[in-house]
């Protein structure tokens, strides 16, 4: 297999400054040693005005074999029929993305010393690839890699033969990509990209494949159309895989989206000291990584985080009235969606009737802090086969969220981008779909009550909205409407005549088909880092 990249230069910034970034001479040919063949790297052209470096992977098929290449998952699909002679010695595939990242190490992490700013700009590029197997055809190709800055994405179907034109096209196309690009974002793309174009490993896709696609996905995977596929094909179908990293990908964008760090959108809940569980007060966290409890706490009239008086606090009261609400339906089997550091989890396990209950928050520190709060460590063997607490983005579907009698979305939905509501919508109501779901929102009109929030402010610095009565009851009417369900209304916490209630709360009921649950019944509690992928598998295949 072959492959070309190109760039051009000036006297003041030569071409040949290739050789500088990819750390290879320009005057010399090179060969290197890889896992199932030999990769040499050599400049057909080398002036100020153009270079070319080339890389020729030979691969020694016998050494694929004996290495267990096509046996058990992620193997190359035409090895299944041939073993021998097949097209893993000439077609792009994840031989040549091991290779590049061999081979060119250093210039996949950017690193030049010799010429940091080149290294660390954009330059005038031009890959070519012979042979790409593509799966799904030169338009899956463009969809791949249109999106990535590209400024010409040329994808040519190679015939089956020449000779024979009326047999078609093969499965494999030419590839040309132009454009202005970092030379090690052209590297990264490449690394992943081939192997899902190829949708194929030549090697067990392990978990630490994860770390891989995160790395050399960093600054364009969290955002790209296809995330959802590549993600899939990348991991070899290994759907545990695939929504561990999707959910590590969704606290990406959600860090992009706030322009902070992932660490801060991680770890955006201040631990409260675990109490004994009487006594736990703490804030929550949300999809959004928001705390949820922090002013509710208090009361109005008090944002200091002064003892309230002997009055339940808001938060207090809240989870009492979706523990009414969830009796009231019968449920035994509950889902806490956005379950923070585990109060409400705490609560439903202190009550029989909940046989199963599951928390899931996209935060991995939330649940850290929920599992020390819930002394998993600690728990009985009974007590545990009640409780699961697992990783998650409630935008997107999950097959193991279905099936269960009640959800709860407790100071959820306003830490969610109002496009993004559908999505946790259609997650929701429309795929997992449970018997009961109870959803509190705050309630805005009541904001006039809290004397320490400045007018016009929202109760957390996250929120991304604050509803009154009228608007939180347009919405859930939509929703009940849209997905087959009934709903009522019940005020949480003081009603005041005038602004009514600090928290309102809808509680839907299913008025069609529900799905049925399989695997969720008996679980051990484990803390794991899955989440759900909403977009289809294939966009072609």
């Amino acid at each position: 297999m072959f492959l070309t990249i190109s760039t051009t230069g000036t006297p003041e910034r030569p071409a040949t400054d290739l050789g500088f970034l990819l750390h290879k001479h320009p005057d010399r040919a090179q060969t290197f040693s890889t896992s199932h063949g030999t990769a040499h790297v050599l400049y057909p052209e080398a002036s100020t005005e153009r270079c070319t470096a080339a890389m020729l992977l030979e691969i020694d098929p016998v050494a694929l074999v004996r290495r267990g290449k096509g046996k058990g998952r992620g193997g190359a699909p035409d090895a299944a029929l041939a073993q021998y002679v097949n097209d893993r010695p000439y077609a792009a595939s994840s031989l040549l993305a091991v290779a590049l990242s061999t081979v060119f190490k250093s210039a996949l992490r950017g690193v030049c010393t010799a010429l940091p700013e080149r290294a660390a700009n954009p330059l005038p590029l031009r890959i070519e690839i012979p042979a790409v197997p593509a799966r799904g055809g030169a338009e899956l190709v463009r969809a791949l890699f249109g999106p990535l800055g590209w400024a010409s994405v040329r994808a040519e179907p190679v015939p089956l033969d020449e000779r024979f034109p009326q047999w078609g096209d093969s499965r494999y196309v030419q590839l040309v990509l132009e454009g202005e690009l970092r030379l090690a974002d052209a590297l990264r793309q490449l690394y992943i990209l081939l192997p899902v174009l190829d949708d194929a490993k030549h090697y067990w896709v392990a978990p630490d494949e994860v770390d891989k696609l995160l790395r050399a996905g960093e600054g364009w995977l969290a955002e790209h159309p296809e995330q959802q596929l590549i993600t899939s094909r990348y991991l070899a179908r290994r759907w545990g895989l695939t929504r561990q990293a999707m959910a590590r990908l969704e606290l990406v964008r959600l860090a992009e989206a706030d322009d902070i760090d992932v660490e801060a959108i991680d770890n955006a809940v201040e631990e409260t000291p675990v109490e004994d569980a009487d006594g736990a007060e703490g804030g929550g966290v949300t999809e959004d990584g928001g705390d949820t409890e922090t002013r509710d706490a208090t009361g109005p009239g008090d944002a200091t985080g002064a003892a309230p008086s002997k009055e339940a606090s808001l938060a207090s009261r809240r989870r009492e009235a979706i523990l009414t609400a969830l009796r009231d339906a019968g449920a035994a089997s509950v889902l806490d969606l956005g379950c923070g550091q585990g109060q409400l989890v705490q609560a439903l396990l202190k009550d029989v009737r909940f046989r199963h209950i599951v928390g899931v928050d996209v935060s991995v520190r939330a649940l850290t802090i929920a599992a020390r709060r819930l002394k998993l460590d600690r728990m009985s063997e009974r007590q545990a086969e009640r409780v699961t607490l697992t990783q998650g983005a409630l935008t997107y579907t999950d097959k193991r969220l279905k099936g269960y009698d009640a959800a709860v979305l407790s100071e959820v939905i306003e830490h969610l981008d109002p496009p993004r509501l559908p999505a946790l919508e259609y997650a929701v109501f429309g795929s997992a779909r449970p018997g009961t779901v109870v959803v509190t929102t705050p309630n805005v009109e009541y904001n006039v009550r809290w004397e320490t929030l400045p007018a016009g402010h929202v109760r957390h610095g996250d929120h991304r909205f604050e509803w009154t009565r009228a608007e939180f009851r347009d919405w859930a009417g939509e929703v009940a409407r849209r997905h087959g369900y009934d709903v009522t209304y019940r005020p949480v916490g003081p009603d005041d005549p005038e602004v009514g209630p600090p928290t309102q709360m809808a509680v839907f009921t299913v008025t069609g088909p529900r799905t049925t649950q399989t695997t969720q019944t008996t679980q051990t509690t484990q803390t794991t880092q899955t989440t759900p992928a909403r977009r289809k598998e294939e966009k072609a295949a």
